[in-house]
């Protein structure tokens, strides 16, 4: 028996470097940090590099950094993040600091974008069989049928998913207008405009 038209191996393909990805939570709080910086008594201690898999494409292809940050206020006085506390680069220029629903916008997977798998539908996986020198078609199985619609929902619904995990996790550990009072640590992300992965300092007002 000889397949004639193999569909299962393009699936197959196409699964390899087409599929939705997961979302991996990221907990601020338990992350080890490794780079810092103080000034009048407010630390920041921050992390990059906190995606993977396509959101970690996604935040490459669109100049978008997400980081994890700690902030330890061991100053006199109550701070709030984003107008008296503010994030500088080394040469001192400001960092803008996105708003957790542009940072999603930005970096999530597009379910629809899945829905080509239906063009797989029409596929059909033909059988021959060769007997006395001539070869004839012996059956034809409508496989695209459950591959097509079987690839985009399952991959629409993974992508929803991950991308439910991942704006959750923004909402919770979001740090913008937030009050830091004096003694007081706390953990979050933030999602900054940015090519690469520079060093940051914290600026206190």
């Amino acid at each position: 028996m000889k397949f004639k038209k193999i569909a299962t191996l393009i699936a197959t393909v196409v699964l390899l470097g087409s599929c939705a990805s997961g979302y991996k939570t990221i907990n601020p709080e338990s992350i080890n940090y490794l780079s810092h910086s103080e000034d009048k008594g407010v630390k920041l201690e921050y992390k990059y590099e906190l995606l993977n898999k396509k959101y970690k494409k996604k935040e490459l292809a669109k100049g978008v950094r997400l980081i994890a940050v700690k902030i330890t206020n061991n100053s006199n006085n109550d701070v709030v993040f984003g107008k008296d506390v503010t994030l500088n680069y080394d040469n001192g220029a400001s960092i803008y600091i996105m708003d957790n629903d542009r940072v999603f916008t930005s970096l999530k997977q597009s379910p629809a974008s899945y829905l080509w798998y239906l063009l797989l539908t029409p596929t059909n996986l033909y059988t021959t069989e060769t007997q006395n020198g001539y070869t004839t078609e012996t059956s034809t199985v409508p496989i695209g049928l459950i591959l097509g619609p079987g690839l985009a929902g399952g991959n629409m619904i993974a992508a929803s998913t991950a991308n439910n995990k991942f704006k959750t996790d923004l909402k919770t550990h979001n740090l913008n207008g937030l009050t830091i009072k004096k003694g007081q640590t706390v953990s979050g992300l933030i999602g900054i405009r940015s090519g690469d992965y520079n060093a940051i300092k914290i600026k206190v007002d």
